[in-house]
């Protein structure tokens, strides 16, 4: 990606978030489209730049940024969009909700995923959140990545690689899987059950669709044990 977006320049837009821990891997972070207009929610600005990025929008309450980082992109000609400590959305909704205020076709998540536990799951469902329906939404968080699916999404892994579908906001109908060792076949998966934990990918491209609701297909970055077991498709996912 390059190092500078100007707000129109491009549809696509980074939101970098905080989270600690290791960032995502540079092959994956290779895939962000060139000229992603970057917003840097709080100490997401951190990462921006360690990252080498520069910082188009700052969003947040900045209580957990570095201030010398804040102070000096500022400087340098972002913008820096203010909110309270105390209010109604984390930073990184309200850097998402800055996204979606550029009608963005993409958007993408970067950040790590060893803080806070309730910030990690109210992220994630923010991802799915209906003021994003009309764009591509996904996340690099560690070593972690997580597509949100509302039709079809196509992603790529090796073969073995774990892959999580957790129904989100409601049941997801006629779901439907391609390149994953346990096959859906226009199933039902529902808010609250394991039905689609720990599908690995048998190819290295895998397609995951759908007719109604939203899943987000979980990538945690690690190889499960059956499919090199068991190299022959299921019929009846395990977990």
């Amino acid at each position: 990606m390059t190092d500078h977006a100007q707000p129109g320049a491009s549809r696509a837009v980074v939101v970098c978030t905080g989270g600690g821990g290791t960032l995502p891997p540079t092959e994956a972070l290779a895939g962000i489209p060139a000229g992603a207009f970057v917003v840097g929610a709080d100490s997401g600005v951190d990462v921006a730049r360690s990252l080498g990025w520069r910082v188009d929008l700052a969003v947040g309450d900045f209580d957990s940024v570095d201030p010398r980082t804040l102070a000096d992109v500022e400087a340098s000609g972002t913008r820096i969009e203010r909110h309270p400590a105390a209010k109604d959305a984390t930073d990184l909704e309200l850097a998402l909700e800055a996204a979606v205020a550029l009608d963005p076709t993409e958007v993408v998540v970067v950040g790590g995923a060893a803080g806070r536990l309730d910030h990690l799951l109210g992220g994630l469902l923010a991802l799915a959140g209906e003021a994003l329906r009309s764009a591509r939404v996904r996340a690099l968080l560690g070593p972690a990545r997580v597509h949100v699916v509302r039709d079809d999404v196509s992603f790529e892994g090796r073969p073995g690689e774990l892959v999580t579908l957790l129904a989100v906001h409601g049941p997801a109908h006629g779901v439907t899987t391609e390149g994953l060792l346990y096959p859906l076949r226009g199933e039902t998966l529902h808010p609250g059950s394991t039905r689609g934990v720990s599908n690995e990918m048998t190819v290295p491209s895998a397609t995951v669709s759908l007719r109604e609701g939203v899943v987000l297909a979980v990538l945690p970055g690690e190889l499960g044990s059956h499919h090199l077991a068991a190299p022959t498709p299921r019929t009846a996912q395990e977990t």
